[in-house]
């Protein structure tokens, strides 16, 4: 009866052991497939760079194309 009880528990630990490989599995594959959700840190720096962005469009608007519609040298800037 030992020995019965022997070969029962290493087949018990054996098919633990195995559930417990497939459980890292499915975490794995769970977190590779988890969708992006940025913080606030993230979303700040993102629309942070996008009104700058959007800003040096504006300003380009203003002064660059301006001075190169002028009849002077067209190194001179409005900004100086």
């Amino acid at each position: 009866m030992n020995n019965w009880h022997n070969e029962f528990m290493s087949e018990y630990h054996r098919q633990q052991i195995l559930d417990d490989a497939h459980q890292i599995r499915l975490e794995k594959l769970a977190l590779q497939s988890r969708v992006y959700r940025p913080g606030v840190f993230e979303r700040t720096m993102f629309n942070f760079a996008n009104w700058m962005i959007s800003t040096g469009k504006q300003l380009r608007r203003r002064y660059e194309i301006p001075s190169v519609d002028c009849n002077k040298s067209p190194s001179r800037s409005f900004a100086r």
